[in-house]
């Protein structure tokens, strides 16, 4: 029989209509407790509001609306007039995100009716990204990315800089932008020169007024077409502030970013959580708003001269690659060359020259809200402290109205359980270059669902900063540190091992555990599935080693147990391995009032 027949035939057979299960669906909003003042690196929401409402809310579809605002300057010696990149060029792309806006959070705590059911958990962004990469499809991403702020970063497209800096950065390089074949087939790498997520992403918000649509040598400017007040009147994300120093090169870039984030994609809880009416929740988010400070000197060579993130968490800046600038030109035209102390001159100093005497520098900033945060940036020339965004964080829930016949039998039972997950973090010791290890990651967790290691370069050699803080290194928002491969792996909980063979091969992590892990039909289903890591990607740059620890007997669940992670570090690298231990958790709750039961 046909494969089709039988859907033919069901369908033949369904009832023209139904009745609606709700009658009215109102999307209703709520500002956060900041009053647009993010100084603290705290976002603060309560649902009081919402709670007095007498409607059911699903938070299952809500969605925070986050302004950000990251602005770029150019300084030499701290002077506000030096020049960041030639006239020439477009600056529009210098500058973009690590991959999906929650990379700002580094955080969270949830209270459900003044009882706090999410513990915070620092860098709770690396698990979700991974939930992410392992559960969206190709379909996702094109259909919801930008609104996310989400695009893979190729895992092909690192590069690594042991010593030194050059043009593409220090230390791990993902960073490049320029899209072209004969980069791809350059020395660089064997597979592709430029990260085609970062591009994405940057495309996102990198619009400018004074750009053509279709770059259409002649054609109307995007302005021409949509005024820039038009633009801030729909709260759209743009470039709403460029500024030429001196007629020659640029100084100031800024971009207003409207970013949306669904809690859903935050936290499980947000995932399993039914409709409730009276619910009273109080979720605190810690956020990162880091500053990167990048030095340029001769021949475009990009240092990290600091990166400062007040939690200690991800930093969501990237900034681009400059191999892709023209031949002669570097980030900034004052350099001294012979010239006083402290001379502006047009060319461009030779790498080595002996009359070299200081190195310009570029400093971004990323901030929630619509304020410039950093306080030197604010007092340069050019630079405008606010955007046109709206100053606070809100949340959107959408709120139904039931049919009375289905909100009876949706109240037969009024006490709704939420089974959820939860995480546990614990960051490892460093394990040295071929360096077996033995870790003892807690003492005792019960209901455990799955174990999750990171495997992250530590911060020495060229890179001077932590992989996940690094301006040119994608890692922390999906990837991990490149090849930062493990032999001899297993994980056990309560001294019985996970994985009944000593995983030793690349293949057999990916194959036997990491495939289908959050994936539709577990990938056990040709036709239909989900996933974003291949076993190629899994051996580049999404180095995940997962093991699911859920098959246990019902008894056994609320029985605390310890876990270990054993292995040997395969890579020529120092490594410190972030480990997240995923339990499960349950709370029960009225329906009508939101109160826990």
């Amino acid at each position: 029989m046909s494969k089709g027949d039988a859907l033919v035939y069901d369908m033949s057979q369904s009832s023209e209509g139904s009745s609606s299960v709700f009658v009215k669906r109102d999307w209703l909003n709520i500002l956060d407790n900041q009053n647009g003042n993010y100084q603290g690196n705290q976002v603060v929401l309560d649902t009081s509001q919402l709670a007095n409402s007498n409607k059911y809310m699903a938070y299952r579809e809500a969605y925070l609306s986050i302004p950000l605002i990251m602005t770029a300057t150019s300084g030499v010696n701290g002077a506000a007039t030096a020049s960041m990149l030639p006239a020439s060029q477009s600056v529009d792309y210098a500058f973009g995100l690590k991959n999906w806006f929650g990379s700002i959070v580094h955080s969270m705590t949830l209270d459900l009716a003044g009882t706090t059911i999410v513990q915070q958990t620092p860098l709770c962004s690396l698990w979700q990204s991974f939930v992410l990469m392992t559960t969206l499809s190709l379909n996702d991403v094109a259909t919801n990315g930008a609104q996310m702020g989400f695009y893979p970063d190729d895992p092909l497209a690192w590069g690594f800089i042991p010593t030194g800096a050059t043009q593409a950065g220090q230390g791990v390089c993902s960073s490049s932008n320029a899209e072209s074949l004969s980069q791809d087939m350059s020395v660089f790498t064997t597979y592709r020169r430029y990260n085609k997520g970062f591009l994405e992403r940057q495309r996102y918000f990198a619009l400018d007024p004074a750009g053509a649509p279709g770059g259409l040598s002649g054609g109307a400017t995007f302005s021409q077409v949509l005024t820039t007040q038009s633009m801030n009147s729909l709260y759209k994300s743009y470039i709403f502030n460029k500024v030429d120093a001196n007629g020659t090169n640029y100084s100031v870039i800024q971009y207003q970013i409207q970013a949306t984030l669904q809690l859903k994609h935050i936290h499980n809880f947000f995932q399993q959580i039914p409709l409730l009416k009276g619910l009273f929740l109080r979720m605190t988010l810690n956020v990162n708003q880091p500053t990167a400070v990048i030095g340029v000197g001769a021949g475009n060579a990009l240092t990290i001269n600091s990166v400062t993130t007040p939690l200690g968490g991800v930093s969501p800046i990237m900034v681009a690659s400059a191999d892709n600038l023209p031949t002669g030109y570097i980030y900034t035209t004052n350099a001294v060359d012979g010239a006083g102390a402290g001379a502006t001159v047009s060319a461009v100093v030779p790498n080595g020259s002996a009359n070299f005497q200081q190195q310009d520098t570029v400093t971004v900033s990323l901030a929630v809200g619509n304020k410039v945060l950093n306080t030197a940036q604010v007092n340069l020339a050019g630079v405008q402290a606010t955007s046109a965004l709206n100053q606070s964080v809100f949340l959107y829930v959408p709120a139904y109205t039931f049919n009375p016949t289905f909100e009876e039998a949706y109240l037969a039972s009024p006490t709704k359980q939420i089974v959820y997950t939860d995480i546990y973090q614990f960051p490892t010791a460093t394990v040295s270059s071929g360096s077996q290890f033995n870790f003892l990651i807690t003492n005792g967790i019960a209901n455990i669902k799955s174990v999750l290691v990171l495997p992250f370069f530590t911060a020495s050699g060229a890179s001077t900063v932590r992989p996940i803080a690094s301006p040119f290194d994608p890692a922390g928002a999906g990837p991990t540190s490149p090849m930062a491969l493990i032999s001899n792996f297993n994980i056990t909980v309560a001294g019985q091992n996970m994985i009944y063979n000593t995983q030793r091969y690349a293949f057999e992590q990916f194959m036997n555990q990491l495939q289908g892990c959050n994936a539709v039909n577990a990938d056990l289903v040709d036709g239909l599935t989900s996933s974003l890591v291949d076993k190629l990607g899994f051996e580049q740059e999404y180095c995940y080693y997962y093991v699911d620890c859920s098959r246990m007997l019902p008894v056994d669940e609320a029985v605390p147990k310890s876990v270990q992670i054993t292995g040997t570090n395969m890579s020529t690298q120092s490594v410190q391995y972030i480990t997240f231990i995923e339990y499960g958790v349950q709370v029960g709750v009225d329906v009508l009032t939101g109160s826990r039961v």
